[in-house]
C-alpha cells in the first residue's frame, strides 16, 4: 500500500498464548446455519484497510469525538420531531 507511513509502526512482543485466544472456528456456525463468509480473511482486511485509508474525514471525524457528537444531535434532532 503505497500511502502507508511505515514508520508509524510499533512492534510489540506477543504475550505467550495469545494467539490461540483470538482465533476464530467458523464451523460451529457453518454447520448449524449453513452460514460461510463470501470474503476470505485475506482480501476482507486488504479491502477494510483500503476503505480506512480512503475515507481518512471520518476516521479523523471519529477520532476527535465529533462523529459521536454529531450522530447524538441527529438523534436528538429525530427524537424532537416525533413527539
Amino acid at each position: 500500500m503505497a500511502n502507508v507511513n511505515y514508520d508509524l509502526i510499533t512492534y510489540v512482543q506477543d504475550r505467550l498464548g495469545h494467539d490461540m485466544r483470538y482465533a476464530i472456528d467458523p464451523s460451529k456456525i457453518a454447520r448449524e446455519l449453513g452460514w460461510y463468509p463470501e470474503t476470505d480473511f485475506e482480501t476482507g482486511i486488504r479491502k477494510t484497510v483500503k476503505w480506512y485509508l480512503e475515507n481518512q474525514e471520518w476516521v479523523n471525524e471519529v477520532a476527535s469525538g465529533d462523529y459521536q457528537k454529531n450522530t447524538m444531535m441527529k438523534c436528538m434532532e429525530i427524537n424532537r420531531d416525533i413527539e
